[in-house]
């Protein structure tokens, strides 16, 4: 089975969600000897063509000097790459630039379509972004044969919007184990003594209602804010708060390992994720044992249950950083954690991922058997 991954910068992860995932699925479907390629940007870091068995190819990306614009550019280079291939199943990851070229999609693969989040209601769009957005969505159903919600939210929208089949697919995680506290030296940080938050620094993950709870609460821990801070919004939150000498801008960190750390030894861990389905971040922070404050939303809801807390406000936020004391709520971790365990791990997950490219293939071959004997 020759199985194709568009949609993403590219793998290893240097950037976000669907870059994990990419990573983590590309590599189990290798391990499993599964033919396996994933599309790069030409400037990602890794330049090699084989990363662990996965076909890596780059194609060029305007996006560093045309910006968003750049992005159509990249996805059409993919595309019309892949034309030339013989894939048996092309995986697209998200649709916000990628659709616009739908019609150019190899006819002889199966498409199938990670639906990612309601795009067109990220606040940082103008009308007419999120006008095309919506344009966008509906041709990612239109033209996917199949389609996966990491969300039982974003399923029951998407059945209910376009009356097309949804198949239900979280992301996953990995259980946490052998923390290291000498992490926390190169942040100068005390174990359980600071909270964090890990995100792109965009207005829906509520990052400004977070920093002025932080401020609000008179709290003097120290207060992480991990994510790049190099484009508008973010340079905007770090001019902001940076006088605040508790508030920290380390800015983008990769390493899965130092984040699961510094998750880890939180006291604290503000979620604010707003759009989408099942944020990969929230699933990590369960993974490692975080005390979870995530916005009150159904997305976060469906994943964290009961098993965390909730703000809508900073005064809220001000509330959770005076008044919640980690060693109180232990149950919560574990909850969390055999959540993870036994719904969210990844192979769990990637497990659902072969079955669903096992079953749409065998679907197609019946179909085309029958259109032979007919």
């Amino acid at each position: 089975m020759k199985i194709a991954i568009l949609g993403t910068r590219g793998i290893p992860n240097y950037h976000g969600g669907f870059e994990q995932f990419a990573e983590y699925l590309a590599k189990d479907l290798a391990d499993k000897h599964y033919d396996i390629t994933v599309y790069n940007s030409h400037d990602h870091p890794y330049k090699e063509k084989i990363w662990n068995g996965v076909h890596i190819v780059h194609c060029f990306d305007p996006e560093k000097r045309m910006g968003t614009a750049g992005q159509f550019i990249y996805d059409l280079n993919c595309i019309m790459h892949a034309r030339k291939q013989e894939y048996d199943i092309i995986l697209q990851l998200g649709y916000t630039s990628s659709t616009v070229w739908s019609r150019l999609l190899p006819s002889n693969a199966i498409i199938t379509t990670n639906m990612d989040g309601l795009e067109w209601k990220r606040s940082k769009y103008t009308k007419q972004v999120k006008k095309f957005l919506k344009y966008a969505e509906l041709l990612g159903v239109k033209f996917s044969d199949y389609l996966i919600a990491d969300s039982l939210g974003i399923k029951e929208y998407i059945e209910k919007r376009y009356q097309k089949e949804c198949v239900y697919i979280p992301y996953g995680a990995f259980p946490f184990k052998n923390a290291d506290i000498k992490v926390l030296d190169d942040f100068q940080l005390k174990a359980f003594c600071y909270n964090l938050l890990i995100a792109r620094l965009e207005p829906e993950n509520n990052i400004d209602v977070i920093l002025k709870g932080v401020v609000q609460s008179g709290s003097t821990e120290p207060f992480l804010v991990i994510g790049k801070y190099d484009t508008k919004y973010g340079g905007y939150l770090k001019k902001k708060y940076q006088k605040h000498t508790t508030i920290r801008f380390p800015g983008a960190i990769y390493d899965i390992n130092i984040l699961n750390n510094l998750r880890w030894y939180s006291k604290l861990y503000f979620h604010g994720h707003s759009v989408g389905g099942t944020n990969p971040s929230l699933l990590e922070a369960m993974a490692s044992k975080a005390l979870i404050c995530a916005h009150k939303n159904l997305f976060n809801g469906a994943i964290l249950g009961d098993d965390g807390f909730y703000f809508q406000s900073d005064d809220e936020v001000a509330h959770l950083i005076a008044s919640v004391v980690k060693d109180n709520y232990g149950q919560f971790l574990e909850n969390n954690m055999d959540k993870i365990k036994n719904i969210y791990r990844w192979d769990l997950i990637t497990a659902q991922y072969e079955e669903h490219f096992k079953t749409i293939l065998d679907k197609k071959r019946i179909k085309n058997f029958s259109m032979e004997t007919s």
